[in-house]
């Protein structure tokens, strides 16, 4: 099934951020898989309106990071505040009512396979509004217009190509308009064709729905495209965040290694390499 192409207006001008307020906080955040510090003091924000893109090599820390912004990873120590809210500090009940205000649009789709398009977009309503299923039908179509899948609603997501399984999935995190909008890796295993209409769309939701994004990825063109500001991330610690301009110039040798491709060379002591070996037989 071939893409279609998004009716955007290009090319995208980044708002003027100055004085936005923060709308996701992450203050000196440290969390831990057992006795193992993946995140070390963690420090940034995002402000209403902006795209801000974390980006890291693999083992980066970037997948951890997103679960302690979903409140789906309890923190070790410092906090993750969503529109004024400490996550891990509030209740279950005030917990699930701020997961309201956030979509997320994960990696694979996650669609139901069981579901068609439409009454996968319906989901989130069916789960935590009360209104009627005309409504619903109602608002879920109007979400795919916004992805441009309009007439696909009764497919099912073995019918799709993987850029419409995207956007419907796209449609599914914001069926009830959060404010904040958290995307995992939404170009991987795209096309560059297809991965460009996902970029597209990732800024159409900013500019028309003036929604604050944070998208997870490891694609440098599509961070490089969207992003209002970046959030360099190398073994669990902030290099730095600055405006893609900012991140291009940076004097840091490991930033230049991630933007460039290049590996960093270990230097391994034959003494202490020794040690591993035979401490693995014990």
């Amino acid at each position: 099934m071939t893409e279609q192409a998004l009716e955007t207006d290009a090319p995208y001008l980044r708002p003027d951020l100055s004085g936005a307020e923060a709308v996701v906080e992450v203050h000196d955040l440290v969390t831990h898989y057992g006795a193992t510090e993946i995140l070390h003091k963690i420090d940034f924000e995002v402000r209403q309106g902006e795209i801000m893109v974390i980006m890291g090599g693999s083992g980066s820390g970037k997948s951890t990071l997103l679960k302690a912004l979903l409140g789906l990873l309890r923190p070790t120590s410092g906090a993750v505040r969503l529109l004024g809210e400490d996550l891990n500090a509030v209740s279950d009940v005030e917990r699930t009512k701020l997961r309201r205000k956030m979509g997320v649009a994960f990696q694979g789709g996650a669609l139901f396979s069981s579901l068609n398009v439409l009454e996968n977009i319906m989901l989130p309503l069916r789960e935590h509004t009360s209104l009627d299923l005309n409504t619903m039908r109602i608002m879920a179509r109007m979400k795919m217009q916004v992805v441009n899948l309009s007439g696909f609603e009764n497919l099912m997501p073995a019918e799709l190509s993987g850029g419409m399984i995207k956007r419907a999935a796209f449609a599914r995190a914001i069926a009830m308009d959060p404010r904040v909008l958290f995307c995992d890796e939404p170009s991987a295993g795209l096309d560059p064709v297809v991965a460009s209409t996902i970029d597209d769309l990732i800024l159409l939701l900013r500019d028309a729905m003036g929604m604050s994004i944070v998208v997870v990825t490891h694609e440098l063109e599509s961070a490089f495209r969207i992003a209002d500001r970046i959030c360099v991330l190398d073994q669990g610690h902030v290099l730095m965040v600055g405006t893609v301009d900012e991140v291009k110039a940076s004097s840091s040798e490991r930033i230049q290694n991630l933007l460039n491709r290049r590996t960093e060379a270990v230097e391994l002591d034959p003494e202490e390499y020794l040690r591993q070996l035979t401490a693995a037989n014990h």
